[in-house]
């Protein structure tokens, strides 16, 4: 019974809420005409493209989407280039409460087939703790966060009150790539969905792992989307520089190299090539790759059950990275 960790979708009940009441904390959307699907504004002067037609798809097309890959259920998150932590602090606070309370209301109406990834506010850290607390009782099965902050690596900001609540109430914490800023370089040849986002989970896992966040939050649970992006390919250099750099300088406060990291985290499947996918499972153990795809997105995994059979996994390892270490990672998971 195959489990997507990683998925995304937009409800009908967020994009009804923006209309009624988004301006409210500055939110608006944008509609583009001839059918074709909205985009969002942004009080603070950020717009995001247009919503991609699968991101907002009626339920039985995403049902049939399932059924058609032999998926049992899916974890869907909202779209996190719609964070908008740009927005003041209270406004950014109510807009991930509506995020939360709408695709929450979709899950548990949807609950046989999907369980709800829930967003919180990071422009105050206190208000995320407070959030996580609100998500648990809305049936949140994980919280998702970016890899930066408006441009600031997720690591480097002062997050702790929200780390030690995801540890308390034993969340798991996916971190999930995004692109608010300019990336002239990534602009054409999708480069962006190439290389721009797994880049950014890259910088973002580094910043945690060398700011000491699993060292001060030891039992975290955290999952890196797109199969770690490059972080695992990189794993020794991660170690000469920890060893080589001016730590103090640098601001390197991790007690252990980087690499040692590695086996304590989750990483999903979005790779798209058999030789990396047993890489990663070689590098960090197969009880740590879970099965995703990406599904509303250009570079999704559209047949993961079958992109892990390629790989050449036991049938008992398939059944490991499909259901059982979904499972285990997502304790919250019906």
């Amino acid at each position: 019974m195959p489990i997507d960790i990683h998925a995304h979708y937009v409800p009908p009940q967020l994009l009804s809420a923006i209309e009624d009441r988004g301006a409210m904390c500055g939110v608006r959307l944008l509609p583009a005409g001839n059918g074709r699907p909205p985009a969002l504004g942004f009080d603070y002067g950020f717009r995001v493209r247009p919503f991609f037609p699968q991101l907002i798809e009626p339920v039985a097309q995403r049902r049939a989407s399932l059924d058609r890959q032999g998926l049992d259920r899916q974890m869907v998150a909202t779209w996190p280039d719609i964070y908008g932590y740009g927005l003041e602090y209270g406004a950014c606070a109510q807009w991930h409460r509506m995020l939360n309370d709408t695709l929450a209301d979709w899950c548990n109406t949807n609950s046989d087939r999907f369980s709800f990834v829930a967003s919180v506010s990071l422009v105050d850290a206190k208000d995320a703790a407070v959030e996580l607390e609100r998500v648990v009782g809305l049936g949140a099965v994980a919280v998702m966060v970016p890899a930066n902050v408006e441009g600031v690596n997720i690591g480097e900001k002062a997050l702790d009150p929200f780390w030690a609540r995801a540890e308390t109430l034993a969340l798991p914490v996916i971190l999930h790539p995004v692109l608010v800023e300019p990336a002239p370089r990534a602009a054409k040849f999708s480069l962006t969905q190439i290389a721009q986002y797994t880049f950014d989970t890259t910088l973002g896992i580094g910043s945690i792992l060398l700011s000491g966040v699993l060292d001060r939050f030891p039992a975290l649970s955290l999952v890196l989307s797109h199969g770690g992006g490059a972080f695992p390919y990189l794993l020794g250099r991660f170690d000469v520089m920890h060893e080589r750099m001016d730590k103090a300088a640098q601001g390197d406060v991790a007690q252990r190299a980087p690499s040692t990291y590695a086996t304590r985290i989750g990483y999903d499947t979005i790779v798209h090539a058999p030789k990396a996918l047993r890489f990663l499972a070689d590098t960090v153990g197969i009880e740590r790759v879970a099965l995703g795809t990406d599904e509303a997105f250009p570079p999704s995994d559209r047949d993961p059950v079958a992109s892990v059979k390629a790989a050449g996994f036991s049938s008992a390892d398939i059944e490991l990275i499909a259901e059982a270490n979904p499972r285990r990672l997502f304790p919250r998971l019906p």
